[in-house]
């Protein structure tokens, strides 16, 4: 049984050097454990289960099988990242499911949070058990269970990992990096050669876009969230606000104000910028933006992005507001 404590001994991954000693000590590990089996991963193109995936195809190349299932509520690029370097680049064997109408379709009409993300949980973990079964062989299940899960879990994260996975499906756990603080995974990462941006992406919510796109969802208002949220986190990088910030994104809530367009009035939707600094995500405080940036992305959202008319700051430490809206 692997064990789920960290010992009092272990050193914190800060060094290249730290990095690569641990991976190759995994890479051990996890051929040991898993032998010529073949191993089942869900990749988001989250942090954690993108450094499991590097991680296992040094450790067992093809042996890994990866199913990114696209749900429709990802960020601008998310999914064409993904298979960039895991298909092309890593040459993984990657198995993409662009499930985006199904998971829409079954979140028409539905405004509550919490329904939402119960929808947006199952369905994922029925899309996943589907692919699982077409396949051959597989004995184990990868997840980018870390640290911080094991210490916060008993259920609390249950989107987090492909926890709920039907009875008949019992696979034995590979989780390589579940001694590991966020901070050491980033380390370990980059050691393995993923992409700066994909190694310090910022937190994402497992139901993703689903809980930015307030009340029941439409696809035009989410497709005017991604394009919105995309010129938000472009500027960011450029202005070098990046690396500074913990999680800075745009929710775009269901009611509409009246705007000008072309010398015509019309209705469009608010786009709310949130941009908060935490260290454990408990607290949160909000990041000073400088005005004349603020400016400028308010004027090429209201100009690049169809049906938003006005955008807002959300100046709400937490608490009292959580970092999400929903």
């Amino acid at each position: 049984m692997l064990s789920n404590k960290r010992p009092d001994s272990m050193q914190r991954i800060t060094t290249p050097e730290l990095a690569n000693a641990f991976i190759d000590e995994q890479v051990r590990e996890i051929r040991e454990q898993v032998g010529d089996k073949k191993v089942l991963l869900a990749l988001s193109g989250g942090v954690d289960s993108s450094v499991v995936a590097a991680l296992l195809i040094k450790a067992i190349g093809k042996q890994l099988v990866c199913v990114h299932v696209n749900h429709g509520l990802m960020r601008k690029g998310e999914s064409g990242q993904v298979i960039d370097v895991f298909g092309k680049s890593l040459d993984a064997n990657l198995i993409y499911i662009d499930a985006t109408d199904r998971f829409l379709d079954l979140l028409a009409g539905v405004a509550e949070p919490e329904k939402k993300r119960k929808i947006i949980g199952a369905e994922f973990i029925k899309v996943f058990a589907e692919e699982a079964r077409k396949l051959q062989g597989i004995a184990f299940l990868a997840q980018g269970t870390i640290y911080p899960d094991i210490l916060e879990s008993k259920g609390v994260k249950a989107h987090h990992n492909v926890g709920g996975l039907p009875e008949d499906m019992e696979f034995e756990l590979v989780e390589p990096v579940r001694l590991l603080y966020k901070d050491e995974v980033r380390v370990v990462g980059e050691a393995l050669g993923l992409p700066h941006g994909m190694v310090y992406r910022q937190p994402f919510p497992g139901p993703g876009l689903g809980v930015r796109c307030l009340g029941a969802i439409t696809r035009d208002r989410l497709h005017a969230l991604r394009e919105a949220d995309a010129i938000l986190r472009e500027e960011f990088d450029k202005n070098g606000l990046a690396g500074k910030v913990w999680q800075y994104f745009i929710a775009v809530p269901d009611m509409k104000s009246v705007g000008v367009k072309n010398d015509q009035r019309y209705e469009g939707w608010p786009a709310i910028i949130r941009a908060v600094n935490t260290t454990d995500a408990m607290t949160a405080t909000i990041e000073e933006i400088p005005y004349a940036l603020l400016h400028h992305i308010t004027d090429r959202i209201t100009h690049e992005v169809d049906g938003i008319n006005r955008v807002l700051l959300d100046l709400t430490p937490k608490p009292i507001g959580t970092i999400e809206w929903e």
